[in-house]
């Protein structure tokens, strides 16, 4: 920890002497200043997209003999002993990797949205460069996950180690994490609209007028850059050639609610999955290497099970509908695929298998409905966009991004409001039946309260400690009535706290008022004044949160309480209209935060 620490404040030296101090002040104080290092942080995004995706692309062509063109997903066949020992090995070396850290670094890498919801944008680049290496490894050897959570994790770690240099605003942070993902998730779809309503909905969890021009000018650069490096894998415009009907917009509510049942059982089967390998009697390190088996027999059946589908759902945009019952099979093949594959241990992220499973899903649905003999109005393309669009909404909680992104493949305008439709659907379902999307129901599953990248880590940093009163007015509890009201006349103060002072603890809290209202046989000085303590046995801690604090203090029913440590030592006094008002007014401030100033 000490070596880190070492390490970052060198880091942040260097970030001061190399970034003039004019610079810093022109990006703090202009917006046009905040626009253009959202650009730089927008073309580095792009070229670390475009450094991860080459390599995984490299990799599958030596570890599985695939040409240049080929994509993994996409071939029509593996030799056995390829499509069962690659992903056993890159299992074995993902867990091999996660023994050496879990020996020699012990902070756990942060994703961006977590860092966006708590950490006030603040994220590790070390910590992203070892989740893009493990999302790599996963990838690489054909376990059934996608590069995005690599895109999004660079670029969002670039952009938070610029934004510290720059020592940016909390909001602004957040803002420029945010145009970290957005450069690189358009750089890796071609697709700026995409990237920048995945920073809105995903990484920032609101939009902001003045949020608009930073995240479009970062998308619009990594875009640029991954075009002039040549990468196109996640590029590919279709002509759907449908026209919709009345009869379309009924088939598309049904499929967004099938979209929906789809995509909760896909997260639930990831959660149960990866609490059945954690009662496997095997160390931990062992388990990718398990699920890398349990894949590779999956690829025996059909390779489209591996990497994220990018290749698989090319071909079947390309080609002609499937019959029913092979899209039955591999939807249940693809969905096991992902669940085992994140279950074991391999890092990665649902986006695209979500895009190649509901595609599946869009045309498996219309297939059934034509066994009823029912009109759709659907084609099994637009079938299989709005399928898609529907599913990946529901997993990655972003309607827009996923609405937007058919919109740049297929350039339809009225294609992309009837998909609308299904994603609107599918997600207003998810969240009253689940109430999570795939990120915040993996942070549910470890105990955080999170539910977007809108900003809570700002309640969780006003703590006691940081707001309460100290030094707090103490007075002996053995100390007279006579004596106390010489030292504190009323009107002065609410609340004295008394203390054992031989035993040098906290013994209880005396309202003011109470000493001047002893009856007057009891004046004579000789009744001690501990006497009238309250709440001996309720107290605060310097870390509780306010919200903690003031539920604490209505429970028993106090306007103030004694802030005390470990040992008992009185450190402090928080009354109940203070602890409100310093709240209300760090809310205030976050929402002005939200709304881009306003």
């Amino acid at each position: 920890m000490s070596n880190q620490r070492f390490s970052r404040q060198a880091l942040n030296l260097a970030f001061d002497r190399i970034i003039p101090g004019w610079m810093r002040l022109l990006v703090r104080r202009s917006e046009s200043g905040m626009v253009a290092l959202a650009a730089v942080v927008g073309a580095l995004a792009g070229l670390a997209v475009y450094g991860v995706a080459a390599t995984a692309q490299l990799a599958h062509e030596l570890f599985f003999g695939l040409q240049s063109e080929e994509r993994l997903s996409g071939t029509l066949g593996l030799p056995v002993i390829l499509a069962v020992s690659m992903p056993l090995l890159g299992g074995l070396l993902l867990g091999l990797f996660n023994l050496v850290l879990a020996r020699t670094r012990s902070p756990r890498p942060v994703d961006p949205i977590e860092a966006n919801a708590l950490h006030g944008g603040r994220l590790s680049l070390t910590g992203s460069i070892i989740v893009v290496i493990q999302t790599w490894i996963s990838n690489a050897f054909g376990a059934s996950v996608g590069l995005e959570a690599a895109y999004s994790q660079v670029g969002s770690g670039i952009a938070s180690r610029l934004g510290l240099g720059f020592h940016l605003r909390r909001a602004d942070l957040r803002l420029l994490v945010g145009c970290g993902s957005a450069g690189a998730i358009a750089g890796a779809f071609s697709a700026p609209l995409t990237g920048a309503f995945y920073a809105f909905e995903i990484i920032i969890g609101t939009y902001a007028v003045s949020h608009l021009a930073p995240v479009a000018a970062a998308a619009i650069a990594g875009t640029i850059v991954t075009h002039l490096l040549g990468i196109d894998s996640y590029a590919f415009v279709i002509n759907v050639g449908f026209r919709p009907q009345a009869s379309s917009f009924a088939a598309l509510v049904g499929l967004g609610l099938f979209s929906a049942a789809v995509a909760i059982l896909v997260m639930l089967g990831v959660a149960m999955t990866e609490k059945g390998f954690r009662r496997l009697p095997l160390p931990i390190w062992l388990m990718p290497g398990l699920g890398g088996v349990m894949v590779g027999g999956l690829a025996l059946i059909t390779p489209q099970v591996l990497s994220s589908g990018h290749g698989a759902l090319v071909k079947m945009l390309a080609g002609s509908e499937l019959p029913l019952l092979v899209l039955g099979g591999l939807i249940v093949l693809k969905a096991m695929a992902s669940c085992i594959s994140l279950g074991s241990g391999f890092r990665g992220g649902l986006f695209f298998a979500s895009l190649f499973l509901g595609a599946l899903v869009g045309q498996f649905y219309l297939g059934g409905i034509h066994l009823f003999s029912i009109t759709a109005g659907l084609t099994p393309h637009a079938a299989a966009l709005a399928g898609m669009a529907a599913l990946a909404a529901s997993v990655m909680g972003g309607p827009l991004t996923m609405s937007f992104l058919v919109l740049e493949m297929t350039g339809d305008f009225q294609l992309t409001v009837a998909v609308l439709l299904a994603v609107i659907i599918a997600s207003i379902t998810v969240r009253e039946t689940f109430g999570y999307s795939f990120a915040t129901w993996r942070f549910h599953l470890r105990g955080e309260a999170i539910r977007s990248a809108h900003d809570i880590g700002w309640a969780r940093d006003l703590t006691v400690g940081r707001v309460m009163r100290k030094p707090a007015p103490t007075v002996d509890k053995d100390a007279s009535l006579v004596v106390f009201r010489n030292a504190h006349p009323l009107g002065t103060t609410h609340y004295i706290v008394a203390v054992d002072t031989l035993a040098n603890r906290y013994a209880g809290l005396i309202r003011v008022a109470d000493a001047y209202q002893v009856s007057p046989e009891n004046q004579d000085g000789g009744s001690p004044v501990g006497d009238l303590a309250l709440y001996r046995d309720e107290v605060l801690t310097a870390g509780m949160t306010l919200k903690e604090a003031t539920e604490r203090m209505e429970g028993c029913e106090a306007e103030a309480l004694a802030v005390v440590d470990e040992a008992g030592h009185v450190i402090g006094l928080l009354s109940e209209a203070h602890a409100l008002r310093r709240y209300a007014e760090a809310a205030d401030r976050a929402r002005r935060d939200l709304a881009g100033g306003v």
